[in-house]
């Protein structure tokens, strides 16, 4: 997986009644775009460093760094 800072991750809700969550990537620890991320969740608005598992797509956001 590679992400850029301004990407979203959207993690798919893995069992019945859990809702998709859209995270912002807000830094990139990793080299050349690899995990791990510290993101901003978009629901609640708090931040977390993650490594996103397989069910986490990268969705291309609008602002490079």
């Amino acid at each position: 997986m590679h992400a850029n800072t301004g990407d979203k991750l959207l993690m798919h809700g893995r069992t019945v009644g859990q809702h998709d969550r859209f995270a912002e990537v807000v830094e990139v620890l990793g080299q050349n775009g690899t995990p791990p991320y510290r993101v901003r969740f978009e629901d609640d608005g708090h931040e977390a460093l993650m490594s996103p598992g397989p069910d986490t797509v990268v969705v291309p956001g609008t602002s490079r760094a």
